[in-house]
């Protein structure tokens, strides 16, 4: 039988979980402070403690199966969970390390881990090379905790250096709700790797239900709401649940959702050349966001092999951000990241695969 990662367990359980209690704070700090990997090194438990806990749990339920690191920093992870499964991580470097005239540090690095929530995804967006390989399972709360142990570590990044976390990986992170808000409940701990609320932020396609379950949970996160398009008959063609929770739906939720009042809701439009990247539209999303205390981040759609979609112009998409400009609405141009490297959702996975069946096929 598979062994259960601790990783699935926040302090409260572990506390129950281990006699006595006072235990579980100890193998807490060895997991998210000196980044222990088996139960061995845990000097501080006793052996007997140490064998028991080997024997019935493991502590990291992936590991690397293949990376790709950019000229720009970013490095695309390909993770293999326990039961052989692969999901994709993105590290990205969001500002270079600043040091003044004397050689000290005046601002460090900062840096930002793109985190997968399910093998696969139910969604099925027609841009999105993740829903070629159709949903397959959810991730526990310590496979989505785990990917970011996993690439701090990799990273030397210190358990004190905060960096900030987008659930904007493989899968739909509001379908996987409960272990989503249990892993980010894990995250925020301060006795761990105190990642707060407000470096957290939830990426949707739009389940609007779910939305508002999320904001009950008053979790202090952020909520990103994957648009890309300003009218149903559109949207539904590039994401086809658009015709369970349709944009009015979507809008009518995000109103509801409790946000700081210094932040803002963050609308993320993927522009498609022909598709949704003309001034009309971009009049359409001015129309639609009124009254919302929103930023807009407009992406560049990152083409792969056999995309039905194109890459827009740099000029259309700064005619675009300057018209939301004008007309009210912080908007800010995504540049792409790891373009050199299968930096799109989904794409290292692809890769991946091809690679397997190329070997499988020579060696018959």
């Amino acid at each position: 039988m598979a062994k259960k990662s601790i990783l699935d367990y926040t302090k409260a359980e572990l506390a129950h979980l281990v006699k006595p209690s006072f235990r579980a704070k100890q193998i807490w700090g060895w997991i998210y402070h000196q980044y222990a990997t088996s139960f061995e090194t845990m000097a501080n438990l006793p052996k007997a403690m140490r064998e028991e806990l080997e024997s019935e749990y493991e502590i990291m339920p992936l590991k690397i199966a293949r990376k790709e690191c950019s000229t720009d920093g970013t490095i695309k992870y390909l993770f293999e969970l326990s039961d052989g499964k692969t999901i994709e991580t993105v590290w990205l470097k969001m500002k270079d390390e600043s040091i003044d005239d004397e050689g000290n540090i005046e601002h460090e690095a900062r840096f930002t881990v793109c985190v997968s929530t399910q093998v696969g995804c139910k969604v099925g967006c027609s841009f999105c090379l993740t829903a070629k390989g159709g949903f397959t399972r959810d991730l526990s709360a310590g496979e989505i905790v785990a990917q970011v142990l996993a690439v701090k570590m990799d990273n030397n990044l210190a358990a004190h250096r905060r960096l900030n976390i987008v659930y904007m990986g493989m899968g739909e992170p509001l379908d996987n709700l409960d272990n989503l808000a249990k892993a980010i409940t894990i995250l925020k701990d301060e006795e761990g790797l105190s990642i707060s609320g407000k470096r957290q932020t939830v990426s949707t396609s739009g389940l609007s239900t779910k939305i508002d379950k999320l904001g009950q949970m008053d979790l202090g996160v952020h909520i990103a709401i994957s648009l890309h398009a300003v009218d149903d008959e559109l949207r539904s063609e590039l994401i086809p649940m658009n015709k369970a929770y349709n944009i009015a739906s979507i809008i009518e939720a995000v109103k509801r959702f409790p946000i700081d009042t210094r932040k803002r809701v963050m609308f993320e439009y993927l522009v498609i050349k022909n598709k949704n990247d003309d001034l009309t539209s971009a009049k359409k999303l001015v129309k639609l966001l009124h009254g919302i205390k929103s930023k807009v981040n407009l992406i560049f759609f990152n083409p792969y092999e056999g995309s039905p979609y194109q890459r827009p112009t740099r000029a259309d998409m700064v005619a675009f951000q300057e018209y939301l400009i004008k007309h009210g609405v912080l908007c800010t141009i995504r540049d792409s990241k790891g373009l050199d490297i299968s930096a799109a959702c989904g794409q290292l996975k692809e890769k991946e695969l091809t690679a397997e069946s190329l070997r499988t096929s020579r060696a018959l």
